[in-house]
């Protein structure tokens, strides 16, 4: 094991993490972030941020926002979560991640701030990522929350803009049991002065932004009612990009602006983006139209995101999607209904965690499923997947591990059949 591994090990076995085990390892207040940063010299005031949350969209605005900035020129940091295959992918710059010999050296330096205060995997990650941007001096960083927004361990920044892409019903057991509880902790990101920019206006949340922008004398933008999709043109396979239409009133804003982030529910996170771009552009960030274009075109390449309808294998056609609570996962079998196929193969895992009972309500009952369990503690065991899918009229075989399932429903699939992976994140990156 060499000293990077070390390193690893130390943050994987000694940092409560989210991830893995659930809400044991969620913190529900801002002190030991605040104390690690004020440890390490509070490098979150060095540099301009975005801040984005949202119960589904936030990674693929984040990453469409940092690939608009990265192409107009701008020294982009970008701060998501979770990672799909290595642990780097959570802090990059310009769409390179982050060296692993600057992880060494940052946990090194702090492990005694470290041991002292006792943060969770999460915070450290965070002061870690929050260092790195300014010691590499960003012009601007684009900054995911983990989960909620108000007790975030990533909300301790002034943003030039904040994004809100949605409001679900997910992590309930934390961030309440409504619409309208879970909005009061998104809207916790929105600060005094900062825009906020909502993607998707719904009639329960409405009020909870205007209310909490006007407090905090916030402009509030509803980009969905600002902005509006004219045309969607499907793409004629899984390879092509989606083309859109957007107008601003009678304004043509964009012809055939396209997005290699393909599947039909981009059109949300699109909106979004734009109108977080017009508000940068107000605040004085040079973003001309062509590199919204060519930011948008090639936010795979430009930033290495993964897993959102993304195309693993050809023959059969095999994509991975993250969605992993019932609004993503309408989404998601929107996006199915569009795609050609005569039978769906669906190797399905998820965790703990969720509200089953409605994801399960919302799946094809003519599907083959391949039950599975991801690599994880906090995965739910594959034979009460199958036995909780039953009651729900959903047929499937259990397999032992993830990349079994995928084995299988490839080998069973004809030419034209669709394997669909999807449920959980961490499902998603044992394939990609």
């Amino acid at each position: 094991m060499n000293i990077y591994q070390k390193t690893l090990h130390f943050l994987y076995s000694q940092l409560p993490m989210f991830q893995r085990i659930g809400i044991a390892a969620y913190r529900s207040d801002l002190k030991n972030t605040k104390m690690l940063l004020d440890a390490i010299g509070n490098p979150q005031k060095n540099f301009k941020t975005i801040h984005i949350a949202g119960t589904n969209g936030k990674g693929s605005s984040s990453h469409m926002l940092a690939a608009v900035l990265q192409k107009s020129g701008y020294k982009t940091g970008l701060y998501t979560s979770p990672h799909m295959k290595d642990f780097r992918e959570r802090v990059k710059i310009d769409g390179r991640m982050i060296g692993k010999m600057y992880i060494v050296d940052f946990v090194k330096k702090h492990r005694a701030a470290m041991k002292q205060i006792k943060p969770s995997f999460f915070e450290m990650t965070v002061a870690l990522a929050f260092n790195y941007f300014s010691d590499e001096g960003v012009d601007i960083a684009v900054i995911e929350t983990g989960l909620g927004g108000r007790l975030d361990s990533t909300n301790v920044i002034q943003p030039v803009v904040s994004l809100i892409t949605n409001i679900g019903m997910d992590h309930t057991e934390i961030l309440g049991d409504t619409l309208e509880k879970i909005a009061i902790e998104k809207a916790g990101i929105i600060k005094r002065w900062a825009p906020i920019v909502i993607s998707e206006t719904h009639p329960e949340t409405k009020d909870v932004f205007i209310s909490t922008a006007e407090r905090r004398s916030s402009e509030c933008y509803f980009a969905d009612q600002i902005l509006q999709v004219m045309n969607v043109y499907q793409p004629f396979d899984s390879s092509s990009n989606l083309r859109l239409d957007i107008n601003k009133g009678a304004i043509s804003l964009f012809k055939h602006l396209e997005s290699d982030l393909n599947a039909s529910y981009q059109t949300k996170n699109i909106l979004g983006v734009l109108q977080t771009i017009e508000v940068l552009k107000e605040k004085g960030y040079t973003i001309p139209d062509q590199k919204v274009r060519e930011g948008l075109k090639q936010v795979k390449h430009l930033t290495g995101i993964m897993g959102r309808w993304q195309t693993i294998s050809e023959s059969p056609l095999t994509i991975c999607d993250v969605a992993h609570n019932a609004a993503g996962i309408t989404e998601l079998l929107k996006q199915v209904a569009l795609t050609r196929h005569i039978n769906l193969h669906f190797v399905f895992g998820v965790v703990k965690d969720k509200d089953l009972t409605k994801v399960l309500d919302l799946l094809p009952k003519d599907a083959t499923y391949y039950f599975c369990k991801a690599d994880l503690p906090r995965a739910l065991d594959a034979t009460e997947l199958q036995t909780k899918a039953a009651e729900h009229n959903l047929k499937g075989a259990i397999y032992p591990s993830v990349k079994a399932a995928l084995e299988a429903a490839q080998s069973n699939a004809q030419y034209e059949d669709l394997v669909l992976v999807s449920g959980s994140t961490f499902v998603v990156a044992e394939v990609v």
